[in-house]
């Protein structure tokens, strides 16, 4: 204790002590941190957080309370997480299936009736050079809505061949010959009416520029469109494993959550766990029963309608080229070797070589499995009769009976003769084709309502099961406090 004083005074006034040790004024250095106490900023302290977050989490779960607390935001963020990821794969699968319904197979159509339109073109303007006087208006008028179907259904192919280089390649093909293709056989016509000779190499100029040009690109575009068509089928199918995987590991989560409480408290039921676990058995179950049937109604689409539909269009075109051949063989007057031997070979991929095989003897297979064959036993019928009319067209040709193996391959009215078995085949595979994509879109459609209002009902439950974890174990947590 020091005194001081002033004068005249007699007390003393006591200060106060000072610690020992070093003094520090208003400019001496800070003490030093303790060892691990140091702070890190910019860069440096962003990249710190994940490693300070682990630390805090792993102090945290060394305590019971804090366990739980991991626990609960774990389930919460892995329920939102399932929630959201399973709503976008199923809500993905049924954008699938509309863009089946509404835009890929409707294209795939238009692409086959490019092709169609053009073989049968080509047929038809054939049997038309053939007929003597004046050309039949019947066969005019065919030829003519063939050429319009096959341009409409161009333009409609061609709108989504952008993004397909392969596609709009045959798309360009098909725009830069097909008029020169009509060009000839306007030419072809002009010449046969005047009774030139010439009209006939005309029309052999014009199929031949057909049958190597344009219908292999037409064919090209159709394999394209139905190939992306049958891609998206089988997208459609497939199964979403991120979110199945993300759903089990949610359940798993839960059950081992409550199994670890009731060792830990136990109470055998956590009725917020419980709620939680029910709403997502609830989802895996519905999820489970929806995709199951919304991938057989797809594939039953697939199988009983694009595939059939597929043979069916096939055995029209080749049955098409197969009648331009016959007509062709005419034309040529002892020339036509090389087209009675495309009739042969277009036949054969048809009926096969016993007329009950072939693209129309598969079909018929498939058919079968649909329980509807009456349509292409017609037709199989219908081809066989055709190939009889055919055999008695080319005798009368090789005997010198022209006019009247004219009259037996295009004079619909004559009985027993090629063009009428011939239509009546073609009818056939028309309506076969009908019912077929008929049946695609009735499938189709009910794969799509099979998945109706299950992206918001899982994302519904998720948000349940997240509310339920959190209830159960917030219900534990406050039995600490």
């Amino acid at each position: 204790m020091t005194s001081t004083g002033s004068p005249g005074s007699t007390g003393t006034v006591a200060t106060p002590a000072r610690p020992p040790g070093p003094q520090r004024g208003p400019g001496a250095e800070p003490p030093p941190r303790a060892p691990g106490a140091e702070t890190r900023t910019g860069i440096a302290g962003l990249f710190a957080l994940p490693g300070l977050a682990v630390r805090a989490v792993v102090r945290s779960a060394a305590t019971t309370p804090g366990r739980l607390s991991v626990f609960a935001v774990g389930l919460v963020l892995l329920a939102l997480i399932t929630g959201i990821i399973g709503a976008i794969s199923v809500q993905d699968k049924k954008d699938t299936i509309n863009e089946l319904i509404d835009h890929r197979e409707p294209l795939a159509v238009a692409a086959q009736q490019v092709y169609r339109s053009l073989s049968d073109a080509d047929a038809t303007a054939a049997s038309a050079f053939l007929a003597t006087g004046t050309e039949p208006p019947a066969l005019r008028e065919r030829y003519e809505l063939d050429v319009a179907q096959a341009g409409s259904a161009l333009a409609k192919a061609a709108s989504d061949a952008g993004g397909v280089p392969e596609a709009a390649a045959q798309v360009d093909m098909i725009n830069q010959k097909f008029p020169v293709y009509t060009g000839l056989i306007e030419t072809a016509r002009a010449n046969n009416r005047q009774g030139f000779p010439a009209g006939a190499s005309y029309l052999r100029e014009a199929s031949e520029l057909m049958r190597t040009k344009i219908l292999p690109a037409a064919a090209d575009l159709y394999r394209i469109d139905t190939e992306r068509l049958m891609a998206e089928q089988d997208d459609a199918t497939g199964v979403p494993w991120v979110a199945g995987v993300l759903i089990l590991a949610l359940l798993g989560s839960l059950i081992t959550t409550q199994i670890y409480l009731k060792r830990r408290t136990n109470r055998v039921l956590n009725v917020g766990l419980l709620v939680a676990t029910g709403a997502v058995v609830l989802a895996l179950l519905w999820s489970a029963v929806a995709l199951v049937v919304q991938g057989i109604a797809v594939g039953s689409g697939g199988e009983n309608g694009t595939r059939q539909v597929d043979l069916a269009v096939q055995a029209r075109i080749a049955a098409q080229q197969a009648r331009a051949d016959e007509t062709l063989t005419l034309v040529a007057r002892g020339d036509g070797a090389k087209y009675e031997k495309e009739f042969v070979e277009l036949t054969a991929k048809m009926v096969g070589q016993d007329g009950r095989g072939g693209l129309l003897g598969e079909l018929r297979t498939l058919a079968a499995d649909g329980g509807n064959t009456e349509q292409v036993d017609r037709a199989i019928n219908e081809a066989g009769a055709w190939l009889e009319a055919h055999r008695k067209v080319r005798e009368n040709d090789d005997s010198g009976k022209y006019a009247e193996a004219v009259s037996l391959a295009i004079d619909e009215r004559v009985n027993g003769g090629a063009t009428g078995a011939f239509l009546r085949m073609d009818e056939s595979l028309v309506a076969v084709i009908k019912d077929a994509r008929q049946e695609f879109v009735d499938e189709t459609s009910f794969a799509d309502s099979a998945l109706t209002l299950l992206a918001p009902g899982i994302a519904v439950l998720a948000v349940i099961a997240a509310a339920g974890a959190t209830m159960g174990i917030r219900e534990r947590l406050m039995e600490y406090r």
